[in-house]
């Protein structure tokens, strides 16, 4: 027997509950505990190379020739932040999202429990919602996982302190901290678009593997196509394009032109992607 729609304050309380138990749901999973801990992983091998690098001699970053920011990582270890989620942005990062949003929908009918899920009072557009701002609490979580592991990493084999900005200017460590934690959050946004993305390819399958195969796939697509010159006109387009803006928010004063356009993206494909999931899943026999 189906249970009563709930309303007003009950509506929000329930949903709260609803979102709570899939972010509890998702964080148990061992494959997202997994992702999480490669994630982890990845500032404390950079930071492990550039202190072997360094202490043989050398300097980080091969005399210049690597990213903007690891060149300066022996000098602050607060640099091992931006180089951490500058080689973590191309691939780890939406690799992860991609595979918590490919199971979203799809790994819930493979299970058999989305009928269960879809018993009033949830109803197919609010579970969406739930399952997206899942998705999206989840490219939080692991953009503070890199960061905060980049900071621990950071301050152990590298000193502390003021920090010289792109533009060649120097801050305190407390206004770079504050950078630190807003690239963080712009890092997460930045990934909003493959998370809707993400979404409505799980609802178009009920096989979770398949979707996350897809978004894969759809991710070294878009990121081989934008290396291409030809395709220059079609390039600011695809939802990769704006990510390395985040470096921007380290110039003095702060080079907005390009944060905006990858925001505005993101926003674009989150409408168009969401509204797709939606008219997709509501119209979807529920056979599992």
């Amino acid at each position: 027997m189906s249970q009563a729609e709930p309303t007003g304050p009950a509506r929000a309380v329930w949903t709260l509950g609803l979102l709570r138990n899939e972010v509890r749901t998702t964080l148990r999973r061992w494959r997202t505990l997994a992702l999480l801990g490669v994630l982890a992983a990845v500032p404390v091998l950079v930071g492990i190379a550039v202190k072997i690098e360094t202490g043989d001699g050398g300097s980080a970053g091969g005399g210049g020739e690597g990213p903007a920011f690891i060149a300066q990582i022996t000098n602050n270890g607060l640099f091992l932040v931006f180089t951490a989620l500058a080689a973590t942005l191309p691939f780890f990062l939406p690799m992860a999202v991609g595979v918590v949003a490919g199971d979203a929908i799809a790994g819930e009918a493979n299970a058999g429990t989305l009928r269960y899920l879809l018993v009033a009072p949830a109803g197919r557009t609010r579970l969406l919602l739930t399952k997206f701002a899942t998705t999206m609490a989840f490219c939080l979580l692991a953009t503070l996982v890199v960061a905060v592991s980049a900071l621990a990493v950071g301050a152990l084999l590298f000193p502390l302190g003021d920090l010289t900005t792109i533009s060649g200017t120097r801050i305190g460590f407390g206004e770079g901290l504050g950078r630190a934690l807003l690239i963080a959050l712009v890092v997460a946004a930045s990934l909003t678009g493959l998370a809707a993305l993400g979404l409505f390819l799980s609802t178009l399958t009920n096989s979770g593997i398949a979707a996350m195969a897809t978004i894969v796939g759809l991710l070294i697509t878009v990121q081989i196509l934008d290396q291409i010159p030809q395709l220059d006109a079609l390039q600011p387009y695809f939802f990769s394009h704006y990510w390395l803006s985040f470096a921007d928010l380290m110039r003095e004063p702060v080079y907005w032109d390009d944060l905006v356009k990858n925001l505005g993206l993101q926003a674009l494909y989150a409408a168009v992607f969401g509204s797709a999931a939606w008219a997709r899943f509501t119209t979807k026999d529920i056979t599992a």
